[in-house]
């Protein structure tokens, strides 16, 4: 006999991982959800997603976290994944100059696919690198010009991994409210409902054969 619990959880939000391939968004999901770190990553093909339960100002919440390829080419795919997302983490690395200049093609995606109210945050990974090609006063300046957060973070040393879920979780939390217990049993079925879909979609894609190296 299988005995099956349920987690009853105050919020359940979808947050998407977006960015050029290669900034480690792989590797800060893996870091977060599981406390894990690889240095070598295949490529996320299309989109995989990881569910979170966390505790947060006396809150439980679940998020649905998907991690998007930011190759070119699957752009038509990971597009579709805006719809419903209640936040996105925009990741760049650090050491790549070409990843924070691509920052802003990223937002017009966003603009274009993804809810008005959505909440984003900027994230600058691989800060534990000696190699470090942008400095955090100009992110902290991109950032300001688009009037949201900023944060930098190592998923390799583990620095502020999980304070930047936290913060995106928490600007959700202040945008949406309080939501009473109706909401919670709708919001929840219909994310379980994308999760089940979405996972078949996930596993049938499964992962490129030429591995990436996270580094952090």
């Amino acid at each position: 006999m299988v005995k099956i619990i349920c987690l009853i959880s105050d919020y359940l939000f979808k947050v998407l991982l977006i960015g050029n391939s290669g900034v480690g968004k792989s590797c800060m999901l893996m870091r977060f959800s599981e406390n894990q770190f690889r240095n070598h990553f295949y490529n996320t093909i299309g989109v995989d997603f990881k569910i979170k339960v966390f505790q947060i100002d006396r809150s439980t919440v679940k998020l649905q976290i998907w991690d998007t390829a930011g190759q070119d080419r699957f752009r038509t795919i990971t597009s579709s994944y805006y719809r419903g997302a209640q936040g996105i983490i925009i990741v760049f690395d650090v050491t790549d100059r070409e990843s924070f200049n691509q920052i802003r093609q990223w937002i017009q995606e966003i603009d274009k696919f993804a809810a008005e109210s959505v909440n984003k945050i900027l994230v600058g990974n691989k800060i534990d690198s000696s190699q470090r090609r942008v400095s955090t006063d100009e992110a902290e300046a991109l950032a300001k010009s688009y009037n949201i957060s900023y944060i930098e973070t190592s998923a390799k040393t583990n620095i502020n991994i999980e304070n930047c879920f936290s913060l995106i979780t928490r600007q959700i939390i202040q945008r949406v409210g309080k939501p009473n217990q109706n909401q919670k049993s709708k919001v929840g079925m219909k994310l379980q409902q994308n999760s089940s879909q979405s996972q078949q979609t996930s596993n049938k894609k499964g992962v490129e054969q030429d591995s990436q190296c996270c580094m952090s």
